[in-house]
């Protein structure tokens, strides 16, 4: 192991807590606090931890500071390649949100399908309410994006018995069997009852799910966003959404957040839960746990985890 000291810096009370519960600090390594919100503390931190969220407006904080790795509690780093400093490595938070954002996506479709807002409704105003409603199990699912987050909405679609196409960028086989290529949308969208939009947001990916998109879908559909927002039209999703002709379950919204007031939230048709598919308490264990495999990492010399991008 080096000798050198390796400075740290951390958001916040929350985040250095968790990793201060994994155990003392190895030798050698000295935590600080820093938000990005004011001058840096140091001309010279090896490893640095923005915020969660917001952290893109204040990567300029870094212009001028010596970094080894800049270490992200997102997934999603879209926004990241015109915000930092020239001179980074940027790692995501990969292992991280995995796991609540699938148990969101199942929340969600789960809800959804069986009529839980309904059910809410009803019983705020005193009502029983019996109905039947969709099934998940036997539905014909499209799972658009086969990333981490993809795989896990995958293994935890397993147990519903539903009949399940996977989407990435390209073609391709694996373990499970045929993984669909994104340019075989137009044949796969009219034979899918539930369609969850879970790809990067990039050039390619922005718009995607557009008028077109939608009204390549049967009636009835439900399509499911925990992407980001722009990947959807809000104008396309508004007009089939006031239509009745499909439902929306919408974790991410362009733009974000929604404003006060927008007629989304009136649909009874459209689900819309804050973004918060990584928010839960299983974040800040894992990522201390993340941030502690970086930093022993750094102390063997080691390639750092998740770099998918250098400034």
């Amino acid at each position: 192991m080096s000798d050198r000291r390796i400075l740290v810096s951390l958001p916040g009370a929350a985040l250095r807590d968790a990793l201060l519960a994994l155990g003392p600090l190895p030798a050698g390594v000295e935590q600080l606090e820093w938000k990005l919100d004011g001058p840096p503390p140091a001309d010279r931190i090896d490893l640095v931890v923005p915020p969660y969220m917001g952290a893109a407006a204040r990567l300029g904080a870094l212009e001028g500071v010596t970094t080894r790795l800049v270490q992200s509690q997102s997934i999603g780093f879209d926004d990241v390649p015109g915000a930092l400093p020239k001179g980074h490595v940027f790692a995501n938070a990969a292992s991280v949100h995995e796991t609540s954002t699938a148990e969101l996506t199942l929340a969600l479709i789960l809800a959804a399908q069986r009529g839980i807002p309904d059910f809410v409704r009803a019983a705020g105003e005193g009502r029983w309410a019996p109905a039947r409603h969709e099934s998940l199990a036997d539905r014909r699912v499209l799972l658009i994006g086969y990333g981490g987050v993809g795989r896990a909405v995958e293994a935890r679609l397993a147990p519903f018995e539903v009949e399940l196409t996977r989407v990435a960028s390209r073609a391709r086989s694996d373990e499970q069997g045929f993984v669909r290529g994104i340019d075989e949308l137009p044949t796969l969208l009219p034979n899918a009852d539930i369609v969850i939009v879970g790809v990067p947001l990039n050039d390619s990916t922005t718009g995607l799910v557009d008028a077109a998109f939608l009204a390549a879908l049967p009636d009835g559909a439900l399509v499911v966003n925990i992407a980001r927002g722009r990947v959807a039209d809000t104008e396309a999703i508004l007009a089939e959404a006031e239509s009745g002709r499909l439902r929306f379950a919408l974790d991410v919204t362009e733009p974000e957040p929604l404003p006060a007031g927008h007629p989304l939230f009136a649909l009874p048709n459209v689900l819309v839960s804050p973004h918060v598919g990584g928010a839960s308490t299983a974040m800040m264990p894992r990522m201390a746990r993340l941030l502690r495999e970086q930093i022993e990492r750094m102390l063997r010399g080691d390639t750092p985890l998740n770099v998918v991008y250098r400034s």
